[in-house]
Order: C-alpha cells, then sequence, then structure tokens
C-alpha cells in the first residue's frame, strides 16, 4: 500500500553555491559549494530514491512503473506514462547565478528530445539587498541584442530588482533570468535539465576557465519582448489555500498553516507535492500513521491517499499537483 514518500536529495556542488543546504545532507560537506538539492527527480541517472517505510531504497521510476495511476493519477499516468513530469529543488546563490532562459517544449523536443522547462520560484529567505534578475529593461531587437554581445555590455540592458521573503514568480520559455546573490527558494518546473547560459559575469573556476555560454542555442529561443507578468500576486490567508499558478504543467497552492487544515483530494486525479517553505515542521496526519515534514524538506503524497490533516504550531507550503 502506498503512502507519504520523502526522497534523499540530490544534491549540487556549483560555482556560485553556499552553505545553506548543507543540512540537507547526512554528512560532514565541508566547504563545498551547494547549489541545488534535488528534492524530487526522476530524471535519467538522476532519479530520487525512497527514504522512508516499505519502498525506502527504490527509486521513483520504480515506483511508476509499479503503481502507474495510484500513485500519479489515472490522467497524470495516460499522459505522461513512466515519466515523472516535474522536478523539484531548493536553491541557494551564495554569488549570481548566470543569465539564462530556458527553451519551450517544441524547441527543448527538436533539438534535446526533452520537455520545455517552464518554472516557478517563491523565495524563502534572502541577504540584504539581494536581486533577482528577470526579462530586459525594454523590449529589444536582436540586432541590438547581438550588439551588446559584442560589446560585453548586456548586463546595462537587464531588469534586476530587489526582492524579500514570500514573493513568488513564474519563468515561461524564453524569458531572460537569473537569481541574485543571497537568494535561497524553491524552484517547480517541468522535468528539464536544459538551460542556455547567455552571461556569467566573466568569472572563472578555480582552474582559471569560463564556463560554456550557449550564444547561438539562445538566439532563436529568447523572448526579446518586455514582460509584466512573471510576478505572482497573491495575498496569504491563514489555513487556506492560496493559488499561485495554474499551467498546463503544474498548479501551486500556497498554504500557511497554523494549528490544523484538512487536506481532501478526493477531487483531484494527481499526486500532490508538499514543500515546506516555512521556518517550523509540520506533521501530515494519515489517521493511522503521522509524516513529519520538517521544514525546507519535501513530501510526495500519491494519488491514491485523499482524506488527510496537515498540523503545524507556525508554517507555510507550497502544495504541488498536475
Amino acid at each position: 500500500m502506498l503512502y507519504p514518500l520523502k526522497f534523499q536529495p540530490i544534491l549540487k556542488e556549483k560555482i556560485w553555491g553556499g552553505q545553506k543546504l548543507h543540512s540537507k545532507s547526512q554528512t560532514n560537506l565541508g566547504h563545498h559549494k551547494i547549489g541545488e538539492s534535488w528534492e524530487l527527480s526522476s530524471l535519467k541517472e538522476q532519479t530520487s530514491v525512497v527514504l522512508n517505510g516499505e519502498f525506502k531504497g527504490q527509486n521513483l521510476q520504480q515506483l511508476i512503473h509499479k503503481f502507474k495511476g495510484e500513485l500519479m493519477g489515472q490522467s497524470v499516468y495516460d499522459r505522461f506514462q513512466d515519466e515523472f513530469p516535474i522536478l523539484i529543488k531548493f536553491i541557494e546563490a551564495k554569488e549570481n547565478l548566470s543569465v539564462q532562459l530556458h527553451p519551450d517544449d517544441q524547441l527543448a523536443k527538436k533539438r534535446h528530445q526533452s520537455f520545455g522547462k517552464t518554472e516557478m520560484w517563491y523565495i524563502i529567505e534572502t541577504d540584504k539587498n539581494a536581486k533577482l534578475i528577470v526579462d530586459f529593461k525594454d523590449s529589444i531587437s536582436i540586432d541590438k541584442y547581438q550588439k551588446l554581445l559584442s560589446e560585453d555590455d548586456l548586463e546595462s540592458a537587464l531588469n534586476s530588482f530587489e526582492v524579500k521573503e514570500g514573493d513568488a514568480f513564474f519563468i515561461k520559455p524564453g524569458l531572460v533570468h537569473a537569481i541574485g546573490a543571497g537568494v535561497l527558494l524553491a524552484e517547480i518546473q517541468q522535468t528539464s535539465d536544459i538551460t542556455y547560459r547567455i552571461f556569467d559575469w566573466n568569472r572563472k573556476d578555480a582552474d582559471g576557465n569560463t564556463r560554456e555560454l550557449h550564444t547561438d542555442l539562445a538566439l532563436n529561443a529568447i523572448d526579446f519582448s518586455r514582460k509584466v507578468d512573471y510576478k505572482i500576486p497573491y495575498k496569504s490567508k491563514l489555513n487556506s489555500k492560496v493559488l499561485l499558478v495554474d499551467t498546463p504543467y503544474f498548479k501551486t497552492n500556497y498554504l500557511e498553516v497554523k494549528g490544523s487544515v484538512n487536506l481532501d483530494y478526493s477531487g483531484l486525479d494527481s499526486f500532490v507535492i508538499l514543500m515546506n517553505v516555512g521556518a517550523k515542521d509540520a506533521i501530515l496526519d494519515c489517521g493511522d500513521e503521522k509524516y513529519f515534514v520538517s521544514s525546507r524538506e519535501t513530501l510526495l503524497i500519491p494519488a491514491s491517499l485523499n482524506h488527510l490533516r496537515l498540523e503545524s504550531k507556525s508554517t507555510k507550503l507550497l502544495e504541488i499537483s498536475i
């Protein structure tokens, strides 16, 4: 019988990473710069492994193949088969990430036999004056963009702004973006690892090498028109779900819990992912058993589980489904 599943985080060392995600590891990581914790992934050779209960040691792909719609939701399984459609991450930027963008489904399939990469961010924690880059300051032409690249002046055209805890953003394919130094966030995205890097601050690694740029690949993937709809407006309602995004790729609700909240998924034909993005722990009561969801921890609820209760002294969660 299926139950709420915890998975071993897959930690990614990055040139721009820090130490805030070290707590996700069961070993001492020393001075390693951890930039990403992949909480839930079915990418080849990077598939999440169960940490708890009867299926401990089995990976997500094995469970999908065995339980199909019981785990995924029948409509979700019919659509995606054995491919889990969402990749869940925590990201810490100790330094600026590269300026980048992602291809849409059509281009990603043509070039990489992959899903595209639509994603959203929820800001968990920031240092003072921490910023994001999203989009250009103004719409620009391809010629203007190429001129900026040739003059090493792309930074002057980028739209940069300060962010704070609780801010949320929807990043469509083609939208130029970068997570700035001092930001810790949760990322929900399509299952894809395709990134086109267009500027990396001219930095070098420990061996004196610069990272690869994808100038040519990016050119016909960039959306050069100015966008204004990337920040997600919402108002928190204690113990009530608040919709952040609802797309063909994923739906995300924000839930601030103090006390207890009943969760009824009987009308939802999908798995549910809970990400604890608050500072306090939560408990998921399934009736016959309870599951702790620690701060900055992720839990996968199979589609076959419908009536649950969430308890916490005070925390914040993201609830993700298809």
